[in-house]
């Protein structure tokens, strides 16, 4: 009954996920402050009060019969206006409601966007590591993913090294800043790099490169990083947001894509992703959730929480002999593993009942990664099991 192409991802179904189910089992059977799941990034912070409070406010106003219903596939407008006006005032941008189109989380604005942009046979770069599910985004419009190798262990990404693997045929370039899974934020500098790469790339071979900046990290910053924003340095620049994690909303699928009006063919490609939208099935993002978060553009996410984890977890491991890069946004930690076999260490660790995730998973095998958006103390009562691990590898 099923297609062979949805055989084969059923096979190579997300490590992240079966891991997070795993996690779920050995909660059962062991109880749940005995297990130290960092496999899931999924927000322990809860959801900012006001967040609730617009919800109910939303369901109980006079209007609330008319909030259910359909709307222009882009979003309401009122909506993408706030959300225009917000970016202006952070960022010095000058984008109006018809630059911004409402989409069902970042995945959902990625994959409206590769619909609109490519055809069968085109390339996608990304920097490894970098989410495994680019793959299947790709590969659901018939693209081809092509990784730029890891650069350890700073993991920034190498203009060089992208240089070499554009093609005539690339469409896209993908990045994800702050970098999931390395923790690693991307400089203006590096960002400026890789735009004058992309920007000669395209004149030499006569064609429109885009960059895609997948940013559902960008307020977890630490220490006082800026994450740059990339319409000012690549006209030809989507920009794909989630509050799954500013506002800890992974379940509720709301965020949203720019499309500056310095794109090349910006209104025809602003058409394409609304009509992409609607054709893959989303129509619309949900329109509760549009309401709610434009009441919220300008809450903030609790950073002091998680760099609170950031720093147990980072001082933790180093102090038991372990290597990894500290972490300079979003929640995860970049652990390199005592063995090549990064698939064994993180087996290992799961008797210990502390469930990591292969760095093989994201294209850099060697290295596990550990969200840490979890509780506090999931982080302190994990380190008995990692020393354990640190002795059984002859760490210090």
């Amino acid at each position: 009954m099923i297609s062979d192409s949805i055989k084969e991802l059923v096979e190579k179904s997300s490590v992240i996920r079966a891991m997070f189910e795993e996690g779920a089992s050995l909660a059962k059977k062991y109880g749940p402050e005995h297990v130290y799941d960092f496999s899931l990034g999924n927000p322990n912070v809860e959801a900012p009060a006001s967040v609730n409070e617009s919800i109910k406010n939303i369901l109980d106003s006079e209007k609330s019969t008319h909030i259910h219903g359909y709307m222009n596939n882009a979003g309401f407008p009122a909506v993408r206006e706030k959300i225009a006006e917000s970016l202006n005032k952070k960022y010095a941008t000058t984008f109006s409601q018809d630059n911004i189109i409402m989409s069902v989380g970042a995945a959902g604005g990625m994959n409206s966007i590769l619909k609109a942009i490519l055809d069968p046979g085109d390339e996608v770069v990304v920097f490894a590591p970098f989410f495994g599910e680019y793959t299947s985004y790709v590969s659901n419009f018939g693209g081809k993913l092509v990784t730029v190798p890891p650069n350890p262990p700073e993991f920034k990404p190498d203009a060089e090294a992208l240089s070499k693997v554009l093609t005539k045929k690339t469409k896209a370039v993908i990045i994800n800043n702050p970098n999931n899974p390395t923790g690693v934020v991307y400089s203006e500098d590096d960002i400026k790099r890789l735009c004058v790469v992309l920007s000669d790339k395209a004149k030499e071979y006569g064609t429109d490169i885009a960059l895609i900046s997948d940013e559902p990290y960008r307020e977890l910053v630490y220490d006082g990083g800026e994450v740059p924003f990339l319409t000012k340095y690549y006209p030809d620049t989507f920009i794909c947001y989630s509050y799954s994690k500013s506002l800890s909303l992974p379940g509720e699928r709301i965020g949203y894509i720019v499309i500056p009006d310095e794109m090349s063919e910006s209104e025809k490609v602003r058409s394409a992703v609304t009509v992409a939208t609607r054709i893959l099935g989303f129509v619309n993002a949900p329109s509760l959730m549009q309401l709610a978060v434009a009441e919220n553009v300008d809450a903030e996410v609790n950073v002091a929480a998680y760099d609170k984890n950031r720093k147990a977890l980072y001082d933790g491991l180093t102090g038991l002999g372990f290597e990894c890069v500290k972490p300079e946004g979003a929640f995860y930690l970049f652990l390199k593993s005592p063995i090549d076999d990064d698939k064994t260490f993180c087996d290992m660790a799961k008797n210990e009942n502390i469930l990591l995730v292969p760095g093989s998973a994201f294209g850099c095998s060697g290295y596990v990664r550990i969200a840490y958006c979890v509780a506090y103390e999931t982080i302190i009562n994990s380190m008995e099991g990692f020393k354990k691990l640190a002795s059984t590898f002859g760490l210090s």
